[in-house]
């Protein structure tokens, strides 16, 4: 209701400036006019009235001049906002698809490291995408998309460009659960590079590793590089666990408390490779000897 009287109004503005024109513009006739029928020569009462009606005439024709210059801003700045909407939206569509580009562009460098890295094994191996990461208690795991239609079997190791990743504990046709090397409930046998020194590295969740049972007397310091021991049978010998990040050694007890920062980082992991040489090895021989 409030916006209708407002246009009422504002179009009677227009009708009084309109009809004021109009006027002006017959006064200024009439005046003419009585002034050719008298010879062209203006009188006291022409002179008064063609001052006053000129008077009129310059205050509405410069009205009418601002009002049209403003009406014209308002238009212009209709159209500007309008472009700057339209300018915006493209920005934000480029910015998009710029955002798929990168993505795109470290996919493809993260997958020409693994293919670099495979072709650099002297082994057959599996690729596998993650697909699932789950942790309830001590088990962390991941799911990869390969299962025993792949001859994805229990035991097998999986690894990384940067080490040891974990080990297959579940199969089924399509998939595979793999329990995570930083998992409280996982223990591999282990040893410092340099000096040989021996110990169980055993998972600690987010806090990496503790390499456990390594002598107060070892050889042992911090940035000392940690590989896999290859006892047991279930990991081969060398492959890349972590580095030493911290030794202390205790007033009680026989043995130092190391940590070990790991190699691999197990919250950006999406393709993992799995060695099934070793594994199987290992079944085929424990086969062979339950028949004899």
């Amino acid at each position: 209701m409030a916006k209708e009287s407002k246009n009422f109004r504002q179009s009677g503005r227009w009708r009084f400036v309109t009809v004021l024109t109009l006027t002006t513009c017959a006064v200024i006739a009439v005046v003419l006019g009585l002034g050719t029928l008298v010879g062209g020569n203006f009188g006291v009462p022409q002179k008064m009235t063609l001052e006053m009606v000129g008077s009129l005439q310059r205050s509405a024709t410069v009205t009418l001049g601002s009002v049209e210059e403003i009406y014209e801003d308002y238009l212009s700045f209709v159209s500007v906002r309008a472009e700057n909407k339209r300018l915006q939206a493209d920005v934000d569509k480029y910015l998009l698809e710029l955002e798929k580009y990168r993505e795109g562009y470290n996919s493809y460098l993260s997958l020409q490291e693994q293919l670099k890295f495979k072709q650099s094994l002297s082994f057959k191996s599996f690729a596998a995408r993650v697909v699932g990461k789950g942790g309830l208690g001590t088990y962390q795991t991941i799911v990869i998309d390969l299962g025993r239609s792949s001859d994805i079997i229990a035991g097998m190791i999986a690894f990384a460009p940067a080490g040891v990743v974990g080990q297959v504990i579940q199969v089924s046709d399509s998939y595979a659960k793999v329990l995570l090397a930083n998992a409280p409930s996982s223990a591999i046998d282990a040893m410092v590079q340099k000096s040989r020194v021996r110990g169980i590295l055993k998972g600690n969740g987010s806090a990496g590793y503790t390499l456990e049972y390594v002598l107060k007397n070892a050889d042992i310091a911090v940035g000392d590089d940690v590989v896999t021991a290859g006892v047991g049978g279930m990991f081969p010998t060398g492959m890349t666990l972590g580095k030493v990040s911290a030794v202390e050694k205790k007033r009680l007890g026989m043995f130092l408390q190391v940590e070990i920062e790991p190699s691999v980082d197990f919250q950006s992991l999406e393709y993992v490779f799995v060695d099934p040489s070793d594994r199987r090895e290992i079944n085929e021989l424990l086969n062979s000897s339950g028949k004899r």
